[in-house]
Order: structure tokens, then sequence, then C-alpha cells
């Protein structure tokens, strides 16, 4: 009892002490930081006195953890408002858009160890944007973020050591860098590891652990990932053949838009691999795949066009397609155009050939 009213009159006397000296709203503050040494003091007068010793030593420890606690905070909490400025002028919410003071306060946040902010600067660094253009100290602030980690940093370093952009080519470290992004769940990072799986890239070949990675991208929605899963499924790499699962990992990248995966279905369709063969819908999927500019669909459009498989017979949209095809220079495409144009006349090819020029020039949509 009588040591908690020291105690109370220790913290007294150091508030007013601090009210005397600062004169400000802090002065709590101060009486809890100048009565720390007065409490060790009394711990060590006490030293014989067991619990009364420890009571002096936990009480000052307490007040030490909250001091602790409370900076952090405030720093923390400081560090949040500057970055949050630092946006502001980036972007022009609110101010004029600014990049030398975006810079001036990503790099105060940064200091205190934001760790967005770290990896913002490195890319106002890494741009020239208000100020002067240096890789290696953005490369300096990527790391900085990276070892708090902040995926999108560790995925930045990976994708720079892949690249050799402003280092030397480095896939062990590219890979470290993606590992720890993607077990965090950065999906460009899941399906970049895996792509270096696959390849052999910094890492013993191993398509299983390459099916992993894809795996877990894919599930996310990356569509990269789900057509690449896809053709590992195909051809039984790093999983069991299944075209069936083949298939359904194409039909999600393919609704997604992506070309190769349309393709790929428009083949499994054609030919009848993991589905019911439909030409049909072969020939739908060859469209859209087309119609991005992908070559072997325009290729196979044609053939399907020229044999009436999912559309009606026709030579004069198989030759256009042929032609279209042949401008990227495929052989096979040349071939089938010199093919079809010998079961048509010159008039048909005259035709074809202007619906090739105008679908070129219609980036290959509304080709019809």
């Amino acid at each position: 009892m009588i040591a908690i009213l020291i105690v109370i009159v220790v913290l007294t006397i150091y508030f007013k002490l601090g009210q005397f000296c600062f004169r400000s709203d802090n002065y709590f503050l101060s009486g809890f930081v100048f009565s720390i040494p007065a409490l060790l003091t009394l711990g060590n007068i006490f030293y014989n006195d067991f619990h009364t010793r420890n009571f002096y030593f936990i009480v000052a420890s307490f007040i030490i953890g909250a001091l602790i606690s409370f900076f952090g905070q405030k720093r923390r909490s400081n560090a949040k408002a500057q970055f949050n400025l630092a946006l502001m002028y980036e972007h022009g919410h609110g101010v004029a858009q600014d990049y030398k003071t975006a810079v001036k306060w990503y790099r105060l946040s940064a200091q205190r160890g934001h760790t967005q902010a770290q990896y913002d600067l490195g890319l106002m660094y890494q741009r020239g944007q208000g100020i002067a253009q240096d890789h290696k100290t953005a490369i300096r602030w990527y790391t900085l973020a990276a070892e708090q980690g902040y995926t999108q940093a560790q995925y930045h370093l990976g994708f720079i050591y892949t690249n050799g952009q402003d280092v030397a080519q480095d896939y062990r470290i590219a890979r470290k860098w993606y590992k720890l992004a993607a077990e965090r769940g950065h999906t460009q990072a899941q399906y970049d590891l895996g792509l270096m799986y696959a390849h052999g890239q910094g890492v013993t070949q191993d398509y299983k652990t390459a099916a992993k990675w894809f795996t877990l991208a894919a599930e996310q929605g990356h569509t990269q990932a789900q057509y690449h899963l896809g053709l590992m499924y195909a051809n039984g790499r790093g999983v069991d053949q299944d075209y069936k699962t083949a298939i359904k990992w194409y039909t999600l990248a393919g609704e997604q838009g992506y070309a190769s995966a349309q393709y790929s279905l428009g083949v499994g369709y054609d030919q009848g691999q993991g589905v019911t063969q439909d030409y049909k819908i072969a020939f739908r999927w060859y469209t859209l795949a087309a119609e991005q500019g992908h070559t072997p669909a325009q290729n196979n459009l044609g053939v399907m066009n020229e044999n009436g498989r999912g559309s009606a017979q026709d030579y004069v949209k198989a030759h256009m397609w042929f032609n279209v095809a042949s401008i990227e220079g495929m052989a096979d495409a040349i071939k089938n155009r010199d093919m079809v144009a010998q079961k048509m006349t010159p008039a048909q090819i005259d035709t074809a050939q202007e619906a090739a020029s105008r679908c070129v020039s219609q980036n290959f949509k509304n080709c019809d």
C-alpha cells in the first residue's frame, strides 16, 4: 500500500515538473518520461525487499512499454498521413498535380518505414517523375519495401531481375522474390514462378511444381495461367493427361478473351478432344481468336470455310482467311490459299482479295 502511494506521489511530482518545464499538452507524457529513473532508483533502494523492488520495476517497465507503443503508433500515423499527402500530389487529388512535392512526402513517409511509400518512391525514381531518373535508387527503395513483406515490391524486383532491367539478369534472385510474393497470394508472381519452373529458369525444370503455381494463379482468374494449365493437362506435363480438364481451363481463359485459349478450344471441338466434336462451336471459337489476329486460328477458319464445317462452304471466305493468315508468312496458309484458288473464278479471287484487305484494315473485325 505504501509503495502504491509512493508511486502516485512520484508521478504527481513529475507531472507537475513536466507542466512547469514544458507548459504544453505534453506535460503528462514528460512526467511519465521523467518518472522512469525515479522508479528504477526506488527499486534499487528497496532491492532487498523482493516484492517492493519488483513492484517499482514492474511499474517502470509498464510505463516504458506504454511509451514505446505510443511513439511507435504516432510514428506510424505520421507516416500514413505523409503517404496520403504524397498520393494527393502525385495524382492531383484536391491539389495541383506536383510530382516534386509528391516525392518529398513519399520520402518522408518512406524514411519512417511506410512500405507502400518506399515502393511508390522507387516508382518515382524509376520513371524520373519529380526527380532525376535513377534506377539504382529505385531498386534500393523497392528492396526496402520488399524486405518488409510488401508483395508488389517483391513481384517488381522479381520482374526486374528476370528481364535484366538496370541490373544483371539473375533468374535465381528473381525466383527468390517471385516466391515470396507468390506465397503471399500475388497472382502474377504465381504465374511467373510457374513459368520459371516450366522453362527451368533459375531452377531445375519441374513441370509438377509449375502446374502447382499455375493452378494457384488460375484459381484466382489469371487468364494466362488458366491457358498454360490447360496446355499442361492436354500434354500430360506435371499432371495426368486429361483433355476434359484442359477444356475446362481453356474455356475459363477463352471466356476472358484470351486468343490462344480460344484457338485451343476451337481445336478441341474441331477434333473432339475432351468434348463431343462440334464444328459449329469450333467455328465460333476460331472466329473469336481470328478476330484478335491469331494466325493459326485464321488459317483453320479458312479450312472450315473451304470444307463447309461449322458453316456453309464458301471459297471466297476461305481464300480471304488464308490470305489474311499468309500476311504473317504462315507456310500452311499460303499453300491453302493457292490450293483453294484453283477452285475459284478470277472474279471470286478478286472479291476474296478485296475482303482480305478490308479485313486487315479493320483489324480483323467484321470480316464476313
